[in-house]
């Protein structure tokens, strides 16, 4: 079996092991969920659509492994998963299912609210099987209100919450977030619920987590939000500038643009120093935050005109030297291979994955354990790669599961 380039201890980084998760989901919302369940050690079965499986085996820049379905969208969230095929519309699918909930502890789902109830297969039914399960139900709009019922991807919530209306500058916005951002933290947002739901361990009762896209998108705006509801502020697009402090953005330095966030008064005066504008320190026009925040365009001119002296890699040390936090704006290729990325260890390889026929680097959570990062041990699974494992493991004879498999089943 092909496994990571390094083993993790169980007991440092895996806090969830021993906890089973039935993941029903597809393409990323869900999978992003029980991606970070599976790296803090649940044992996560992923359940598909026998002959097709999730919907992103077929996504990715690499054709050939869409083909496959093996697409690179399901690889980035799937590792350290199982994947079993089982048709939840048939009846002996749907006892199956039951079966392995009787012994899971979550259960997650991304379909559009009221689907898994029409297969009798809803919270209400699967709790009376086991009165200890986490039901989890992510959607674009949650389990009710006027929209529930609505279909949502990324894109459509991204211009339903306002994420796009303040995304890019005057001249361009609405513009959409560069990556899946609201899939992603509808996801983190019930990988976070799903946690808290089982720390109680075995006195916890029956619980139903009802994750809306839409407002755990909001509630990451907090700041933006908030300016509007207490300050009566509309927020409005601003580039790459902070609404918040000046100056704080992106600047042109002598060979490419930088960041800069000299957010407080004396990162600001050392700012001044450094790029030998001392002047501008004391300047009335720039003296206080406010009236930084006013002559935003202006003081950045200034400033420009002084980091076009240098590059931007020079600027970024003289700067960081100096107390004022700036940084590179680096493309994918480039942050990939910061030593920083390397040293903390957020890269997982795998050798030799089947399905895929070579060694592939995957993103990890982003965390330390006790200094460890936590792993999984196994590539993203092949579809139904264990499904005759897992009906093994309900008791099921060789002999039952080929018939299953001529039903079509599994």
């Amino acid at each position: 079996m092909p496994l990571q380039s390094d083993v993790r201890t169980p007991a440092t980084t895996a806090p969830l092991k021993g906890i089973r998760v039935l993941d029903l989901t597809n393409v990323l919302a869900g999978p992003f969920c029980c991606h970070q369940l599976a790296h803090f050690g649940a044992d996560v079965v992923k359940i598909e659509v026998p002959g097709s499986g999730d919907l992103a085996r077929q996504l990715g820049a690499d054709t050939e492994l869409n083909s496959k379905l093996m697409g690179v969208s399901f690889l980035a969230q799937n590792s350290g998963k199982r994947s079993m095929t089982l048709n939840l519309k048939s009846v002996k699918g749907k006892a199956i299912f039951r079966q392995m909930v009787e012994t899971a502890d979550v259960v997650v789902e991304n379909f559009r609210p009221g689907v898994m109830d029409r297969l009798d297969l809803g919270f209400e039914k699967l709790k009376n099987i086991n009165p200890k399960l986490v039901y989890c139900a992510i959607s674009g709009f949650g389990q009710d209100g006027p929209l529930n019922d609505l279909p949502a991807y990324d894109q459509i919530i991204q211009g339903m919450s306002g994420v796009m209306s303040i995304t890019g500058h005057r001249q361009t916005a609405p513009c959409r977030v560069g990556y899946p951002v609201a899939d992603t933290i509808g996801g983190m947002t019930a990988a976070f619920a799903v946690a808290a739901a089982l720390a109680p361990g075995e006195k916890r009762s029956a619980t139903f987590i009802d994750v809306s896209m839409l407002e755990a998108t909001l509630a990451s705006m907090g700041w933006i939000v908030s300016n509007y509801l207490i300050a009566g502020k509309a927020p409005e697009p601003m580039g790459n500038d902070n609404f918040s402090a000046s100056p704080s953005g992106t600047f042109i330095t002598g060979d490419g643009p930088i960041n800069i966030a000299a957010n407080k008064q004396e990162q600001f005066e050392s700012l001044c120093r450094v790029v030998g504008k001392e002047n501008i320190a004391t300047d009335p026009r720039f003296a206080k935050r406010r009236d930084r925040l006013q002559r935003r365009i202006e003081l950045n001119e200034i400033l420009e005109d002084a980091l076009k002296a240098r590059p931007a890699a020079e600027w970024v040390g003289l700067l960081s030297a100096a107390g004022v936090p700036a940084g590179p704006v680096n493309s994918v290729p480039e942050v990939l291979a910061e030593p920083q990325i390397a040293d903390r260890d957020m890269l997982g390889t795998f050798a030799n994955v089947p399905g895929v026929g070579r060694d592939i680097q995957l993103v990890r959570t982003g965390t330390k354990v006790n200094g460890t990062a936590p792993a999984v041990d196994t590539p993203p699974p092949q579809l139904g790669q264990h499904t005759d494992a897992l009906l093994a493991e309900l008791g099921l004879s060789p002999a039952e599961i080929e018939e299953l498999r001529r039903e079509n089943v599994v």
